[in-house]
């Protein structure tokens, strides 16, 4: 299944070179993937419930072309690696700027983390199903998990 959301960005994404600021680009990834989550029938409340959280240990952005001041944007949202349990993740977006170029693509490598322990967790069986419908990126590999 595609998932992509539009935004109509705002005044604070951009910097003084009349340009999205870099950071503004991994806000809307962020969002996007929350709203994934959302519809997939696991909100902030059911992480909630389930005392998870995702984490990120890597977030790596390539900047294409420049999306100016009062664009609209769209983000897609593929998954771009799993794990056998889907434990761990790895995501990609793209960036779309209002003519539909590619602006950037951020790249995130994931887990699900107890926010009692404070430990890496597998997700409950409420949250297996999240990515088994997501749009799948032509790189796409598994994530082999080693035992320490």
């Amino acid at each position: 299944m595609s998932f992509k959301v539009t935004f109509h960005t705002k005044w604070s994404d951009f910097d003084p070179n009349r340009h999205m600021r870099h950071t503004a680009y991994n806000d809307y990834a962020a969002e996007v993937r929350v709203r994934y989550f959302r519809d997939q029938n696991f909100s902030i409340e059911e992480f909630t419930k389930h005392n998870i959280g995702p984490i990120l240990f890597t977030e790596e952005t390539s900047f294409r072309k420049e999306i100016h001041l009062g664009e609209n944007i769209t983000v897609d949202f593929k998954v771009s690696g799993l794990s056998e349990k889907n434990e761990r993740w790895k995501i990609t977006h793209q960036v779309f700027n209002e003519a539909g170029k590619l602006s950037a693509i951020i790249k995130v490598y994931g887990a699900w983390i107890d926010l009692t322990k404070r430990k890496l967790t597998v997700p409950p069986k409420e949250a297996q199903h999240l990515f088994d419908i997501a749009e799948r990126s032509d790189n796409y590999q598994a994530i082999p998990l080693t035992k320490s």
